[in-house]
């Protein structure tokens, strides 16, 4: 099974992120959303990266994707 990390969003920064990913960890983000607590999921298959939110499933094709995705959404932190 793999290993999970959970992690609040802004918490890593989207290197750590990635590292994460690329390791295998699937990473559970905690994030606030129009004043509710919701959970995304951060995952790598090998070939694809994954971003699985309450309302949409995101899906990149390379690194930097998947890079630009997780600062968009603010789930890294600061403005690297």
């Amino acid at each position: 099974m793999t290993e999970l990390l959970r992690v609040a969003a802004g918490e890593l920064s989207a290197d750590e992120l990635i590292d994460a990913l690329n390791d295998g960890r699937r990473v559970l983000v905690d994030v606030e959303v129009a004043g509710g607590d919701h959970e995304v999921v951060l995952r790598y298959d090998g070939e694809t990266y994954l971003c699985d939110t309450p309302t949409n499933l995101h899906r990149h094709s390379d690194e930097s994707g998947m890079r630009g995705c997780i600062r968009r959404m603010g789930y890294a932190a600061g403005d690297e």
